[in-house]
């Protein structure tokens, strides 16, 4: 009975593309992570990026303000309360658009939200998410976007 040494062990040429690509995926994954982690210096910074949304002072009166919709949310004033809701349908992430009376329609699939953000039509089930924010102390409003 004779014995290979593995110095002598052929691989097929299936096995031989097979071990290929698992190496050629495995290094481009730990590259790009590699490059993730350095482009934007940490992985938080990935999931989310701060917004500059002016002077508190411009979110006077009651209301929606539709200027940063672009970049993923509304500011919106009712009463004492000024919060950032996302600008996207919680149903298939399409970008909503307003109506005078202060609520959302998504016009992808027609779902609507009153101007609190909850839902009133569907087929969205989930209410539109308040997004972080934050004011400085030069009373300029920060709000923290996921990126999606």
């Amino acid at each position: 009975m004779t014995t290979e040494s593995n110095a002598n062990r052929e691989i097929s040429r299936r096995q031989f593309l097979l071990l290929t690509a698992a190496a050629l995926a495995t290094s481009s994954l730990t590259m790009a992570e590699e490059h993730n982690n350095s482009a934007s210096g940490s992985v938080a910074n990935r999931r989310e990026r701060v917004v500059n949304a002016g002077p508190v002072s411009r979110y006077a009166t009651d209301g929606v303000y539709d200027d940063f919709c672009d970049q993923g949310f509304f500011v919106v004033r009712q009463g004492d309360r000024l919060v950032a809701l996302s600008s996207y349908c919680t149903h298939r992430k399409c970008k909503l658009t307003t109506h005078p009376d202060h609520s959302f329609l998504c016009p992808c699939h027609g779902s609507t939200f009153d101007p609190r953000g909850k839902v009133t039509g569907g087929p969205a089930r989930r209410d539109l998410p308040i997004l972080p924010s934050f004011t400085n102390e030069t009373g300029n409003l920060f709000v923290r976007v996921p990126n999606l």
